[in-house]
């Protein structure tokens, strides 16, 4: 059988090849070929420091190459990138693979029996709408599956922009002066909004009349009876037929600077359009940490995957270990006294001992609060301190918001200290949160479990993954963690660490720490 033979080559390769260790390799490939022979979906955890390294990609490319049928394997481009030169390289090298490996948005003939590399924004674009690029009943692998929400939310919205509105109006000449009517009257609207940290706002109950305003004129005239019409500007009929869903979220992102403002329109949920594509082929959904649960039950709702078969691997508690750091009695993050207790744990977690190797890095979630951090530190600091640059000093201190810090983290060195100022749960400040809220309280559903605690642990996962690599420190000034009931679960999503609430010179060889199971 396939799994045997998958079992056989890469525990060969790995020895030949002196692999970095990770314990998973064989049990996750031989998953992975029985997924492909038995044609059985498979939803798999590796762990998010074994994501951070791609340490997992070895046991899906093995069974995957070695399977005599076409398969499909959706990756985002930094790790196409990767496996195309690399990984893929290697096991040819090792043993003769006459599979072709072909890269491309759309299946290359119908005779085509290979490996096809494909972009997870190609994939969905096709199995979301025409499903005509890519055929039914192909095994598919999708890698990364953590941010499976945010490419189909992106798929699945509808954007208009300044030049939008241009087309608009070289589309139907005739109707010039009403469109640019409309889009002066809309910016008056939406500019009225007062000032938030995340530049974007609900369009609310007058704005969308305003659009509504704009649809009804062109439905009653001649040139444009059908919103099907040719003639119509691709992203204006995507938004249209989004506009008019009764689950929706719009809203608007604002440069105040240029005066500019773009529309976006978008389900406030992606359940019920996933559900109907995960039944067209196999699957095999690989990600980091996007559960607690090994059946991914949160997990699985969210994206509307039904029964499958699930395996979450744990950390290695000698390898992946961290020093967890969680003072007791400070404040909590939105009373008055919080920003002057977290700047005296900052300052005494960074004036400790001598110097760590390699940089810090100190996490502030609120904007205007990190733009202070950054001020203060570097009356401290000098010039060791950067606030969301790219190039830190060996010795360096940078902060830098959460966005930031996942999108970055992979081009700097480990960290040796990452301090937490605040949890990442998403704020109910931000209008898109608290629409999604809502929606959960509709519903009578529990928006918290559901919905801002997934968020926040995956979040977290994430961002501690470098710091497991050099088994450094994790600073949480965030008092929730042990006084509110959710604590538990982010102890739980940080685990292996060894926990302790006191700072101490010769933390790497603390033996008082207290080891979360």
């Amino acid at each position: 059988m396939i799994e045997a033979e998958v079992h056989q080559r890469l525990r060969a390769f790995l020895r030949e090849q002196g692999e970095p260790y990770w314990p998973h390799h064989l049990t996750m490939a031989r998953l992975v070929a029985r997924a492909l022979r038995l044609g059985r979906s498979a939803l798999i955890q590796a762990g998010s420091s074994s994501a951070y390294h791609g340490r997992y990609r070895l046991s899906y490319l093995m069974p995957v190459l070695l399977w005599p049928d076409p398969v499909i394997l959706v990756l985002p481009e930094a790790v196409r990138q990767r496996i195309l030169m690399v990984e893929i390289p290697r096991l040819r090298q090792w043993m003769p693979i006459l599979k072709p490996v072909h890269v491309s948005d759309s299946w290359p003939n119908p005779d085509f029996r290979g490996l096809l590399l494909t972009t997870p924004q190609a994939w969905l674009a096709d199995r979301l709408t025409t499903q005509t690029q890519f055929p039914d009943g192909v095994p598919t692998l999708l890698d990364g599956v953590d941010d499976l929400e945010t490419w189909a939310h992106t798929q699945l919205t509808a954007e208009i922009g300044g030049r939008d509105w241009d087309s608009l109006m070289m589309a139907y000449p005739g109707h010039q002066n009403l469109i640019r009517d409309i889009r002066v009257k809309l910016t008056r609207a939406i500019f009225q909004h007062p000032t938030n940290p995340y530049n974007c706002y609900l369009v609310d109950e007058p704005e969308q009349q305003i659009l509504t305003e704009l649809y009804e004129e062109f439905q009653s005239t001649e040139a444009s009876s059908s919103l099907t019409d040719s003639g119509m500007p691709d992203p204006w009929r995507q938004f249209w037929r989004c506009f008019h869903q009764p689950e929706k979220l719009i809203w608007s992102t604002i440069t105040r600077r240029q005066g500019q403002f773009s529309l976006h329109c978008g389900p406030i949920e992606i359940a019920s359009a996933m559900a109907e594509i995960w039944p067209q082929q196999p699957l095999v959904l690989i990600g980091a940490a996007i559960d607690q649960e090994v059946k991914a039950p949160v997990y699985r709702q969210r994206v509307g995957l039904g029964d499958v078969t699930c395996l979450k691997f744990s950390l290695d508690r000698q390898q992946e270990l961290i020093q967890l750091y969680l003072p007791e009695r400070l404040p909590m993050p939105n009373t008055s006294e919080f920003q002057r207790a977290m700047m005296r744990e900052i300052y005494a977690l960074l004036s400790v001992g001598k110097p760590l190797q390699g940089p810090t890095v100190v996490l502030v979630g609120d904007t205007p609060l990190k733009a202070q951090v950054g001020s203060m530190l570097a009356a401290e600091f000098g010039s060791r301190v950067q606030v969301e640059k790219t190039c830190p000093d060996d010795n360096g201190i940078l902060v830098t918001g959460w966005e930031f810090w996942r999108d970055h983290q992979g081009v700097f060195p480990a960290p040796q200290l990452l301090i937490i100022a605040t949890l990442p749960i998403p704020s109910l400040e931000n209008p898109l949160v608290a629409s999604r809220v809502a929606y959960y309280k509709r519903l009578r559903q529990d928006w918290f479990r559901l919905y801002l605690l997934p968020e926040a642990l995956s979040e977290l996962q994430r961002a501690i993954a470098p710091v497991r690599n050099t088994q450094g420190i994790v600073a949480i000034l965030d008092n929730r963690v042990n006084y509110r009931s959710y604590g538990r679960q982010i102890l739980s999503a940080l685990s292996p660490a060894a926990r302790t609430n006191y700072i101490d010179e010769n933390w790497f060889n603390n033996s008082e720490c207290k080891v979360l199971d």
